[in-house]
């Protein structure tokens, strides 16, 4: 009988090919439900929690910082790589128009807004504030919306307050209740077109261009996590995995070649300059060409005391693809 196995995963250009039947995987008969970040189950959790607390699904999209935690404390889950979701930092920090925020080093003394303190952007945001632009972390007031996902000790130092059940960073920061906010989506009143709230950069992708010259990738968001019994049962359930979303890569960059695929105007266009600036791959799959951020995103993870330790980078993944 083929295994059945449940993938939960957003519903992004490259996963396209995996929801319109054009590529199966092969040996196994997988339900692919689309899933997005926030989509709460029915106990009111995101799919993060839904897959490490409730062992919703055998395979899924996850948080990477979620995912660090969870293998530093020894849980049951495996991760291939392959990374669903990238962000740079620089365009996703918002700031109170009247706070006087023109640098990161203002933030110092000031409240700023988290979904949760181990969010994978949080982390990145943070670390990226004190690697290249020398905020001090410790010397801010951190305050989240929602519970970890992953419980954890703050570490020695840090300010870091959870806001009362129904409080919204987003509208806390139109308020002016709080100077800043970091989170990986716009907050809903800039999205209303609210005036109070502006990017912390003046030329945020400028400094994300600056940021890809200097590093040479673009940061991790997610990866794609197993729980271990079902790669104890399946072991070849890792490569197969892997090989099948190398593919579903292949033909979403297809997409493009069409002017009129993305709703954009001017889609095809910004697809060529983009390329001009970060090469014909800014999504590489593998362990070895996401060396460098990684080895940087788990000294970020430990600098903000989430982990106990600071793993190797091959120690994250299923044995059998530790060579890619």
């Amino acid at each position: 009988m083929t295994p059945k196995l449940s993938l939960a995963l957003s519903h992004y250009d490259r996963f396209v090919p995996l929801y319109d039947g054009n590529l199966q995987f092969e040996g196994f008969d997988v339900d692919v439900f689309h899933v997005g970040q926030s989509n709460m189950g029915r106990y009111g959790k995101d799919r993060h929690a839904r897959l490490l607390q409730d062992r919703e699904f055998d395979v899924a999209e996850l948080s990477l910082s979620s995912y660090v935690m969870a293998h530093d404390r020894g849980e049951p889950f495996s991760a291939i790589p392959v990374f669903p979701r990238r962000l740079f930092s620089q365009s996703q920090l918002w700031v109170n128009v009247d706070a006087g925020i023109s640098h990161p080093k203002d933030l110092v003394g000031r409240k700023v807004g988290l979904g949760t303190f181990q969010t994978t952007f949080s982390v990145l945001a943070i670390g990226d504030l004190c690697e290249e632009y020398g905020l001090p972390w410790r010397d801010v007031e951190w305050y989240t919306d929602r519970d970890e996902v992953v419980a954890f000790d703050p570490p020695e130092g840090a300010t870091l307050r959870r806001l009362p059940e129904g409080q919204d960073i987003g509208e806390l920061l139109d308020q002016g209740e709080l100077a800043a906010v970091f989170r990986p989506h716009p907050p809903k009143p800039v999205l209303r077109g609210s005036k109070n709230i502006k990017r912390m950069f003046d030329d945020p992708q400028a400094e994300e261009e600056r940021y890809y010259r200097k590093n040479g990738f673009y940061p991790i968001m997610h990866l794609i996590a197993f729980s271990d019994d079902v790669l104890d049962r399946h072991p070849e359930a890792a490569r197969v995995f892997f090989e099948t979303f190398e593919k579903a890569d292949e033909i979403s960059r297809e997409y493009y070649d069409d002017p009129n695929w993305s709703r954009m105007a001017w889609g095809r266009l910004y697809f060529e300059r983009e390329r001009s600036i970060l090469g014909t791959n800014p999504w590489p799959n593998g362990v070895a060409k996401n060396r460098p951020y990684l080895e940087r995103f788990l000294k970020y993870s430990w600098d903000l005391g989430l982990i106990s330790r600071i793993p190797a980078v091959e120690s994250l993944f299923a044995p059998s693809l530790r060579d890619t």
